[in-house]
């Protein structure tokens, strides 16, 4: 690794997110920006691992659910993208085409696959017999972003898992729906996110859904980042794309569907940038490609001892499933200390000639940055009690975090001043757009988020911005 870096590699991230999430993702080797393309970064190895594992959890549920997997085409013909009136709308001037060949239609680069598995389940789908239909694939996607682009968090491309569903009821699609929401929760939740889930408002819906419901994790500098989104399609789709099956009773019906959107790489920076700190990464156990790394702390003439005494560490903690490394290499255990806290591994082993002849054995906790000795015979089960309460940790300073950034309101000067703060506005809503536009207008880019499914609120009050009646409680935040 070379020279010790000074302890505190990195500013305060609460006051000065833009140059911290800059430096950790290029210091922590997570993406390279000099692609030369806006809106195109390179993906590193420590970023692929974590989103891998961010991936395998969420395709768990999935598949634990009965979906498949599918790949299908990057490339739409631009006919099957204009089929549903609403989706061409939301999503045409973010498609990148690719010309056609003489006397060939032009195409598109996904921005979303609706229209890329839709025809192909009219060709599938015939009778109830065939239904549900849950299939699933974790692609790339293009969408031409004409604002200013963040890494992992505002992109032209980026990875996601979308899955599109085919019921026979509209019961059985909205039971899908809160499915989706639950695989999302228990994924976030081992990942140690704080989080709401909203209903989107009609006229800030996915393009083409009947209902939206929307994952925001709060960012460091108060920003809401949207993750993940569950949508009820309804027949908007299956109408225009003639998905029909032939019922018990022998009667022609269209499907009621769904598709579902967790979005890896967004997914990834909420992980980063929730749980980093000054000296680096801190990665929950679930997430960190690397959970345990042994240091050895060699001395002249007991070097074979210590890196024995590393690789039994290392082979005992693997049977317990853990992802180890033993940093065998040349680098000073001081340069190793510091790499291993930037990368976010969670737990650090030390050992040297007084562990190995005391047998006992050092740890060193990434999150809290504490030291402590154990026991060598006790090291697996505290491995565990750790692993664990890394999570329960992480899990409680976010979660108080996101509590500490919600604010009620009940009037407009209320939530202008909240809006200054950086806070998190919940407030009384009369329901109307109109109503909805003034609030962005007054307080500089604050947006209705919707009204919250994940706790129950009920109105107190008139609409906090407009005096109205209230339809609804509801989120107000800025978003990425």
């Amino acid at each position: 690794m070379g020279q010790l870096q000074p302890e505190k590699a990195f500013p305060d991230k609460e006051k000065n997110f833009s140059e911290w999430y800059s430096l950790i993702l290029e210091r922590a080797e997570l993406v390279d920006i000099r692609y030369n393309v806006k809106g195109f970064v390179v993906y590193r190895p420590n970023l692929m691992r974590l989103i891998n594992l961010i991936r395998d959890e969420l395709e768990r549920g999935l598949i634990e659910t009965g979906h498949q997997p599918v790949l299908f085409p990057l490339v739409i013909p631009m006919s099957y993208l204009r089929k549903e009136e609403e989706h061409i709308t939301g999503f045409e001037a973010e498609v990148f085409k690719i010309k056609g060949e003489e006397g060939e239609e032009d195409l598109a680069l996904r921005p979303t696959s609706e229209t890329a598995f839709y025809p192909m389940y009219s060709l599938w789908i015939h009778s109830y017999r065939d239904l549900p239909l849950k299939l699933f694939q974790t692609v790339t996607v293009y969408r031409k972003e004409t604002k200013a682009t963040r890494p992992l968090i505002r992109g032209r491309e980026f990875l996601w898992i979308e899955a599109h569903d085919a019921f026979s009821s509209k019961e059985e699609a909205l039971t899908q729906v809160s499915e989706d929401i639950r695989i999302t929760r228990n994924a976030l939740e081992k990942f140690g996110l704080a989080f709401i889930v909203v209903e989107r408002e009609e006229w800030d819906k996915f393009p083409g859904a009947e209902k939206t419901f929307a994952f925001d994790c709060i960012m460091p500098e108060g920003k809401v980042l949207q993750i993940a989104t569950t949508h009820y399609l309804g027949t908007k789709f299956s109408v225009p794309f003639e998905i029909v099956f032939l019922d018990k009773d022998g009667s022609k019906k269209y499907v009621h569907q769904t598709c579902f959107g967790p979005g890896l790489s967004r997914m990834a920076a909420a992980i980063i940038s929730t749980h980093g700190d000054e000296f680096g990464l801190v990665l929950p156990f679930e997430v960190a490609p690397i959970q345990v790394v042994i240091v050895p702390i060699p001395k002249e003439g007991f070097e074979e001892k210590v890196f024995e005494k590393c690789f039994e560490i290392g082979e005992r903690l693997r049977r317990l499933n853990v992802r180890v490394k033993v940093d065998d290499s040349e680098d000073r255990p001081g340069s190793k200390f510091y790499k291993w806290e930037l990368f976010g591994v969670p737990l650090r082993v030390e050992v040297g000639v007084k562990e190995v002849e005391e047998k006992k054995i050092t740890l060193f906790r990434r999150d809290m940055r504490k030291r402590w000795q154990v026991d060598d015979r006790s090291l697996e089960q505290e491995v565990l009690n750790v692993k664990e309460d890394i999570l329960r940790f992480l899990k409680e300073k976010a979660q108080n975090r996101l509590d500490c950034s919600l604010v009620r309101i009940n009037s407009r000067d209320e939530g202008i001043e909240a809006s200054k703060n950086g806070k998190i506005i919940i407030m009384n809503f009369c329901g109307t757009q109109e109503c909805s536009e003034k609030v962005k207008e007054d307080t500089g880019g604050y947006e209705i988020r919707g009204k919250r499914v994940d706790v129950e609120e009920k109105v107190w009050g008139p609409c906090a911005w407009c005096g109205r009646p209230a339809e609804k409680v509801v989120v107000v935040a800025k978003a990425f």
